[in-house]
């Protein structure tokens, strides 16, 4: 009898050969480079540091791409893209100390996305760990300590013999569901020193799945059923698992309203007739979903913006598919089910009996006028304007990547991304400076298509560095600036609270005198010329910049009488 774990895979010829006979001048940097083109790797993303070297020499013997930026948050935000867009791990090479603390922001925004990026860092040399000598620059007394409460897993490496278990292992972790960030660090004396452990020539790093409970599917899909007023919430996790053509099938067949997430934005088609779109900042939405007898949540943890800043009462049962343990019915009671949104869709739709509602579709069409009549009253005529420029001007297919800034907000509710995978923001964690560099990495994963970055002019000081590093690898991106003289939800936050601002009002550059002192075109544009503008932009290869300056408003997300 054999079992599973008896099998062992045979060495082929060519790597026995390659294994007997290493070439010379190899360092455990080749180890870490070999193992991430073993396990498929292609482009790797990142910034040279002292103590990283030994990884970045062995890059020039390898046939992986390297694309550099300028700093190593915005190096993270590039990775985090890049594996949004391909589904793929994508390596972010990083120095120690300084180097990879300033990576932190973005590696928290790649696990609230669920974005898998696999970053190796170096750390001082082996004899200055552990409380030995002390003095080592960009020395911390425990490195990992800083990333084990932000990414998904940690991974050290001591020895030379651990590098391809280790990233192989990180590797694993990154791409089972939920996806995100992994954290891997290998002293400097280990990448430097020369190796005589054979040439890495594959990888089997094939990620766990994560399938529903039978049980709990079976009580769900009989729940969904027996329904008189089924609703479904999809967020992130539909995206994440390239799971919206089965969220479509599931919602017809239970003629279920379906309502996406920030995260979410494309799952379900924005026209379809029981898309209830994505306004869950708008309290008809909320009061439309709390009056749901039986919710589906699938791919959402309900967090603020997905509950309408917690102001989500659901009245009626709760299911919820997560593929995080740690966000499964931490909102709400619900019926949780612990899997990847795919596989559970997929048991639903094995089981789940077709319903006829007769009045589904209506009360779609009923909630989506109100909501519509709520912002006419609010006179927002120049942000509805801007927002139909953008749609009009990038083309179906194109992803966009935005920043915290007040047209994103507009954007998560009203925004059609015309698409599962094509819209993303910061949202996740909500830091400054996302859009740019991200649309940076998106670019490289798909250089076909032409990237729309959106930011405000606060947010686009986080990443100006970044013109250079587009015009370097000559990246297809198109970066709109919305100049409004500060911080401008920021803005409207104080006044509304505290009737002044402080900290919000900045100077700034010209931003298209600088994006052209980089070599990258630039436009100043207005409301009325931003269509012809962006489209003209966007049509022509290589990096661009757009800027538009207007102050933008929010809209309220109840009538403006309460």
């Amino acid at each position: 009898m054999t079992h599973d774990h008896d099998l062992v895979l045979r060495p082929t010829a060519a790597q026995t050969e390659a294994a007997l006979d290493p070439p010379p001048g190899r360092t455990g940097g080749d180890l870490v480079v070999e193992t991430l083109a073993g396990l498929g790797a292609t482009t790797v993303f990142g910034l040279p540091g002292q103590h990283a070297l030994g990884m970045f020499d062995a890059l020039r013997r390898s046939d992986l791409t390297y694309v550099g930026l300028r700093v190593e948050n915005n190096a993270g935000f590039a990775a985090d893209a890049y594996g949004r867009i391909t589904g793929e791990a994508a390596p972010l090479l990083l120095s120690t100390g300084p180097g990879a603390l300033t990576s932190l922001a973005a590696l928290q925004e790649a696990v609230a996305a669920s974005a898998p990026v696999l970053a190796i860092s170096s750390q001082i040399p082996t004899a200055g760990l552990g409380g030995g000598r002390h003095g080592y620059l960009h020395e911390l007394p425990d490195q990992a300590a800083s990333f084990r409460g932000v990414v998904k897993s940690v991974h050290t490496v001591r020895a030379q013999s651990q590098i391809p278990s280790a990233i192989e292992a990180a590797w694993k972790s990154a791409l089972t569901a939920p996806h995100g960030p992994v954290w891997v660090e290998i002293p400097q004396d280990v990448l430097l020193a020369a190796t005589s452990i054979p040439v890495v020539t594959g990888g089997d790093a094939f990620p766990d799945e994560l399938p529903p409970r039978p049980e709990l599917t079976a009580v769900a899909a009989d729940l969904l059923s027996r329904a008189a007023r089924p609703a479904v919430i999809a967020g992130g996790g539909v995206v994440r698992a390239d799971a919206s053509g089965k969220l479509k099938q599931l919602a017809e067949r239970l003629q279920a309203p379906v309502v996406t997430t920030p995260g979410g934005k494309g799952a379900f088609p924005w026209k379809h007739p029981l898309s209830l779109q994505s306004w869950l900042e708008d309290r008809h939405t909320t009061d439309f979903l709390e009056d749901a007898d039986v919710l589906l949540v699938v791919g959402s943890g309900l967090g603020e913006l997905s509950s309408n800043y917690h102001t989500f009462k659901p009245r009626g049962r709760v299911i919820q598919i997560e593929a995080d343990l740690g966000k499964l019915e931490s909102n709400h009671p619900a019926l949780g089910i612990h899997a990847d949104a795919r596989l559970a869709l997929q048991a639903l739709l094995e089981t789940v009996e077709e319903r006829s509602d007769e009045t589904a579709k209506a009360r779609v069409r009923a909630l989506l006028s109100r909501v519509s009549e709520r912002i006419a009253a609010q006179e927002l005529t120049l942000e509805q304007g801007v927002l139909a420029s953008l749609r009009k001007a990038l083309p179906a297919d194109s992803p966009s990547f935005w920043d915290m800034t007040i047209l994103s907000y507009w954007a998560w509710s009203a925004f059609d991304a015309k698409g599962p995978n094509h819209m993303h923001s910061a949202q996740g964690a909500g830091g400054l400076g996302y859009a740019f560099p991200a649309a940076l990495g998106a670019a490289v994963a798909d250089p076909t298509r032409p990237v729309l970055a959106v930011s405000g002019d606060g947010g686009a000081l986080y990443s100006i560095a970044e013109l250079a590093t587009a015009r370097q690898y000559d990246l297809n991106v198109t970066w709109l600036i919305v100049d409004d003289g500060g911080y401008g939800i920021l803005r409207e936050y104080m006044t509304d609270a505290f009737g002044a601002t402080t900290g919000t009002e900045l100077t700034r550059p010209d931003y298209v005198a600088l994006a052209e002192s980089f070599g990258v075109p630039g436009v100043r544009t207005t409301p009325e010329t931003l269509a012809a503008d962006l489209a003209k932009a966007l049509g022509v290869a290589g990096p661009s910049v757009v800027v538009l300056p207007a102050v933008l408003r929010m809209f309220a997300a109840t009538h403006l009488d309460g």
